[in-house]
């Protein structure tokens, strides 16, 4: 029997993305999506699907034993603007489905684990610029409290258990296919709709907020990337630094404006502001470059473009 894979949270903005990347790449019958829903139709009938709770372990346990699942993509998670609103619930979900992960590792139920982390384990008193692999870290809000922990956890496994767990921090996620889900760098996606709808976005952060950011393409290669290199060569356990690109709602208004030149955005920061105030500016990911070889390919200009040339036709 195949050994297959098991993506949870398959119906999120990077889950659903991978979904279809792991099928092209492994077979569309070796690769079992799963979400607590069927929110996404056309996800849910291109493949195997199964309803799953990350949060309930006997399920998890079932699923894989059932399919012979050897692989684990952990995808599912209340992120950044969605965690402080309901606290409990995202230090509930993100915890415990990683926990249920890593013991299904522990007893060699399965063989290897991806689990996500963020730029949100860092915190207001983390250097800006270049913020390095090993740094203060000491996150203002809950889903980086529980990424921060998250990491620990995935060390201590791998060190006292042997665990092939892999991980990298992702900076905000832009993508034409998917929808952001409660991040505060939705920003950077909710724009180029709202440049070809309304010709105008009203932003939640201030003009000069610089985040490290990512188009969903090079996001999902370094995915794949990690988790096809050798063993020896994943030298850090708790999540990779990885970067590409950083810049202002103020310079991807910008670069809009070169395609849509009557563009116009306004600023009305809210909470989303104290938050993204507390995140790097900018990432240094070398020890990435140098372990396993990342690089990302997206400018921003690429990416304005990609975006608004594919959202046309979606919208077309």
């Amino acid at each position: 029997m195949t050994s297959k894979i098991l993506i949870i949270g398959a119906c999120g903005q990077i889950g659903s993305e991978l979904t279809y990347k792991l099928r092209d790449i492994y077979g569309v019958d070796n690769v079992i999506a799963s979400d607590i829903n069927t929110r996404k139709l056309e996800l849910v009938n291109a493949g195997p699907f199964v309803i799953l709770d990350a949060k309930n372990f006997n399920a998890i346990k079932d699923c894989c034993i059932n399919h012979n699942v050897k692989t684990v993509y952990l995808m599912a998670a209340l992120l950044s603007a969605t965690g402080e609103k309901y606290p409990m619930e995202a230090w509930d979900l993100n915890m415990n489905s990683l926990f249920h992960v890593l013991n299904l590792a522990k007893t060699k139920q399965i063989d290897h684990v991806f689990w996500p982390s963020s730029i949100a384990v860092f915190g207001p008193t983390t250097p800006k610029e270049d913020t390095a692999q090993h740094t203060i870290m000491e996150p203002s809000t809950v889903y980086g409290i529980t990424k921060q922990v998250g990491e620990r956890w995935c060390e201590y496994y791998h060190e006292k258990y042997g665990v092939d767990v892999r991980s990298i921090r992702y900076p905000g996620i832009i993508s034409w296919k998917t929808l952001p889900g409660g991040g505060t760098t939705d920003y950077a996606v909710e724009i180029y709709h709202e440049a070809l709808k309304n010709k105008a976005y009203e932003c939640f952060l201030s003009k000069e907020t610089k985040l490290p950011m990512m188009f969903m393409d090079d996001a999902i290669k370094a995915t794949v990337d990690i988790m096809q290199a050798e063993p020896d060569a994943i030298k850090i356990r708790s999540s990779y630094n990885l970067a590409a690109i950083s810049f202002t709602p103020k310079e991807i208004a910008a670069s809009i404006q070169k395609h849509i030149p009557d563009f116009k955005i306004s600023y009305k920061p809210d909470f989303r502001q104290a938050i993204a105030d507390s995140w790097p500016k900018s990432i240094d990911d070398t020890t990435a470059k140098e372990d396993w070889n990342w690089k990302h390919a997206f400018s921003l200009e690429d990416i304005t473009k990609e975006m608004l040339s594919q959202l046309s036709k979606t919208k077309g």
